[in-house]
């Protein structure tokens, strides 16, 4: 570990640091041992945030080994029972309960109905579970990737959105990404705020009206705030509430696409602030929805005060969790 820390080169950069070698020293020490914990038990980092085994959480709605059906699984040790919701079955869930295993993680297979998945592209989907008080609760799925405001009522919560487009509207990448440029030069934008008339814009007018410019002042690389979908606009999308979704008031998943192709045939890097340190505290269309009293060791956050941001107003992660560990990895390598 002394050898590590002494080959940081952020030391020359900040001699001032000095002092805090010990602690740097610490820090990469706990690094060090997670990764091979996970490495021992995982096989890799990448096998690990993946998590397409039966005994692991998968992402939402993950495209089965069998064709013809398709398969949910959700982390929610907590709950007594489980069932999934949506406008493909009215939203009465009593024929679609799901089985939790040893792990937590409740799961179900919903097979297609003549040829199509049985939960239409583009339509709303929940999460409906009870927790130990009798108490059932309707909640986003964790993994979901889409998620849309009612535009017809005033302050209304979020939806989950299954999305898997057919082929034919499948944003299909065209240009490959460039090449790491030795000296990044870096624009940090914020799409919603990137208009010039007073609304929020979207990731294909930014693609088309602003990435020329960003190319034709000499960057080679932008970076995208605010991208992970956030209900509370103001926080300039740091109060993520769906971590694998993006950011619907600028488009769709397949618009977000549409803008890192167009970024890439103009040779330019393409980074993703993703959010990791703490979490909105929205309970109906947030993650803070799954935790209903718990344990720490069954949820996502800390409980009492260590889980609570007083200065943010958030939640913060219990990261010794495994599970929580794989959630958060995951979303980072959906974002890459």
């Amino acid at each position: 570990m002394e050898e590590d820390v002494e080959n940081i080169g952020l030391f020359g950069l900040d001699p001032g640091l000095e002092a805090y070698k010990d602690h740097f020293r610490y820090r990469i020490k706990r690094y060090v041992d997670q990764k091979k914990l996970i490495e021992e038990n995982e096989t890799s980092l990448e096998e690990f945030a993946q998590g397409n085994d039966e005994t692991k959480v998968t992402r939402l709605f993950y495209a089965a080994a069998e064709e013809g059906e398709i398969v949910y699984r959700e982390w929610a040790p907590a709950a007594q029972e489980a069932e999934v919701i949506g406008d493909f079955n009215g939203w009465n869930g009593s024929g679609h309960k799901m089985q939790k295993n040893q792990f937590g993680v409740w799961s179900i297979r919903i097979p297609d109905i003549n040829g199509n998945p049985a939960i239409p592209h583009n339509s709303r989907v929940k999460f409906r579970f009870k927790h130990s008080n009798g108490v059932w609760v309707d909640r986003i799925p964790a993994w979901i990737k889409y998620a849309i405001q009612d535009p017809t009522r005033f302050a209304a919560t979020y939806d989950g959105v299954y999305w898997d487009p057919p082929s034919s509207e499948r944003y299909q990448f065209k240009h490959p990404r460039p090449p790491k440029p030795k000296a990044p030069r870096i624009y940090e934008a914020h799409v919603g705020m990137s208009s010039l008339e007073p609304r929020v814009n979207t990731y294909r007018e930014f693609a088309d009206d602003v990435l020329p410019r960003v190319r034709a002042n000499n960057y080679n690389t932008v970076q995208l705030m605010a991208v992970m979908e956030h209900s509370y606009y103001g926080s300039f999308g740091y109060h993520v509430t769906n971590f694998f979704a993006v950011s619907s008031r600028s488009g769709t998943p397949e618009d977000l696409k549409y803008l890192i192709d167009k970024a890439h045939s103009l040779g330019l890097q393409v980074l993703m602030d993703v959010v990791h340190s703490h979490a909105s505290n929205n309970i109906t269309d947030g993650l803070n929805g799954f935790d209903v009293g718990q344990s720490s060791q069954d949820s996502y956050f800390h409980t009492g005060d260590r889980g609570y941001h007083k200065l943010w107003d958030s939640r913060i992660f219990n990261y010794a969790n495994w599970e929580v560990l794989r959630f958060l990895l995951q979303s980072e390598v959906v974002a890459r």
